[in-house]
Formats: structure tokens, C-alpha cells, sequence
């Protein structure tokens, strides 16, 4: 997985989408306050904290690739503030952990991965018996909208020629696909569905945000004196078709991919 440039302070501000989805997910953990979670791509480690906050009696530790993001997050989240809240610097597809954690979470991470198989095997080997997943995701076509204004941008003369050969990076699966892939790894699946989620940004500015924060792959293709015009571009692109509400909000349909499953107590021969 390519490690992109991110700039954590930056996306700390143009995330709340990601943030409110975060929320809405870990009410699904119905935590005790006892149990160790670990976090899978916890960014800059605001949810995390969050979690930490439900877990009086156990702990959270958060992983992400990015060292900004794991310096951004021990920054605001210090150890002798968040007795219970820990961060380190590890790649998804590389856990390791045995047997620590009752709970693994994570939130709009797994897209950024092309091979899902060693990062679901990691969790498993991550938890103990009886341990579980809750997993949200982008899903694959689960942005009809902004896609279409992205590749008629791409395709543009001025633009075409720095995405030559190139293909989407991300990682979006269907239920089919992690149908297959949590029994092989040993789970036993609880819960796969898709859900619809609208992202609202508060005006095109914080629109534009968002696509520079979070389309790292496209954005980094491009020199850096014109990657702000090619964020102009997108979202004038998509604006034309899905312009702002009466209150200037920008409306971003993405649907999500969202797995609950189980590591059994007893494993089978």
C-alpha cells in the first residue's frame, strides 16, 4: 500500500463525516466499559479517544501507517491524560498482536487496501476466543455521483495525460466478497450489509477540503502548483450536477460496506 502524504492537522478538519459515521458505529459495540479494543486505521486518533471514553475498566489502542496521524493523535491524546488509550505506528495488513483484544473496530480504513485477506487474518490472530469485529468501509460503486465528475475531470486534455495507465486505488468489496473472506479466516459472519450514507459538507470550501484531505491518490499525481486546481475542478465538475442545498451544503451519496462477525470460542478441526 503506498504510503500517501497526509497532512493530519488538515484532514483533522475536514473529517467530521467520517467522525459522525464513527460515532454511529461504535454505539453498534454495545461496550461493557471492560473490554480491550484495538482500532484499525485510527487516524488522528479522535474516535479512539472516543471509544477510550465507554471504557472505564478496559483500553483501546489504536494503529495507523501514518506517522503523522500517530504523532497528531499522542499530540492531543496524552498517556498520562487517557490512562486506558494507546497509539502505535502499524501497517493494517501487518498486526501484531495474538490474543489481546475483544473487540477489533474500524472505520472508513479497509478501502484504502487492495488485499483485504492479511488484514482480516491479522484481526483474527488479534483477538481472543469469542472476540469480534465491526468493520464500515467504502463499497464497491459506492459513489455513482462524485466517480462520474472525478473520470470527466481525468479525462480533460490539461489532466489526462498525469493519470495515463492509471486505475482507482481503493479497495471498495461487496458482501460477496467478504462472504468468502471471513469464513476463510476463521470468523463466523454475524452481519454483512450495505448502507446508504449521505456525506454532508457544510459549504463547497469544506467540499473542497474533503477531496484534498482524502483523494490523496489523484491529488499526488499532479505537481503541487496545480493540485488546487484540480480540486476546483472536481468539485465544479460535481457541483454542476449535484449542486448545494438552499443552505449551501454539498451532498456526497457514499454507500458503505458494513461486517460484524465472530472468532468462535471453540475453533474448529
Amino acid at each position: 500500500m503506498h504510503r500517501y502524504q497526509w497532512n493530519a492537522e488538515d484532514y483533522r478538519q475536514n473529517s467530521a463525516a467520517q467522525q459522525q459515521w464513527a460515532q454511529e458505529l461504535t454505539a453498534k459495540l454495545n461496550l461493557t466499559g471492560t473490554e480491550a479494543v484495538l482500532d484499525v486505521g485510527c487516524g488522528d486518533g479522535k474516535v479512539t479517544a472516543e471509544i477510550a471514553g465507554h471504557l472505564p475498566h478496559g483500553q483501546v489502542v489504536g494503529i495507523d501507517n501514518s506517522e503523522a496521524m500517530i504523532a497528531l493523535a499522542k499530540r492531543e491524546y496524552p498517556a498520562n491524560r487517557y490512562v486506558n488509550l494507546f497509539f502505535q505506528s502499524m501497517d493494517a495488513r501487518e498486526l501484531r498482536f495474538n490474543g489481546q483484544f475483544d473487540v477489533v473496530f474500524s472505520n472508513a480504513v479497509l478501502h484504502w487496501i487492495d488485499d483485504h485477506m492479511p488484514v482480516i487474518a491479522g484481526m483474527h490472530q488479534s483477538l481472543k476466543p469469542g472476540g469480534r469485529i465491526l468493520l464500515q468501509m467504502g463499497a464497491r460503486n459506492g459513489m455513482p455521483e462524485f466517480m462520474a465528475a472525478l473520470e470527466q475531470v481525468l479525462a480533460l486534455p490539461q489532466w489526462r495525460d498525469y493519470f495515463a495507465g492509471f486505475s482507482c486505488p481503493y479497495g471498495f468489496k461487496s458482501v460477496e466478497d467478504y462472504q468468502h473472506w471471513l469464513p476463510a479466516a476463521g470468523f463466523v459472519i454475524k452481519r454483512l450489509e450495505f448502507i446508504e450514507k449521505h456525506a454532508l459538507h457544510l459549504d463547497a470550501e469544506a467540499f473542497k477540503g474533503w477531496i484534498r484531505t482524502t483523494w490523496l491518490p489523484y491529488t499526488e499525481r499532479v505537481p503541487q502548483a496545480t493540485r488546487m486546481q484540480l480540486i476546483e475542478a472536481i468539485a465544479t465538475q460535481y457541483l454542476a450536477s449535484n449542486p448545494a442545498d438552499a443552505d449551501g451544503r454539498v451532498s456526497v451519496l457514499m454507500v458503505r460496506l458494513e461486517a460484524e462477525a465472530e472468532k468462535p470460542r471453540q475453533q474448529t478441526v
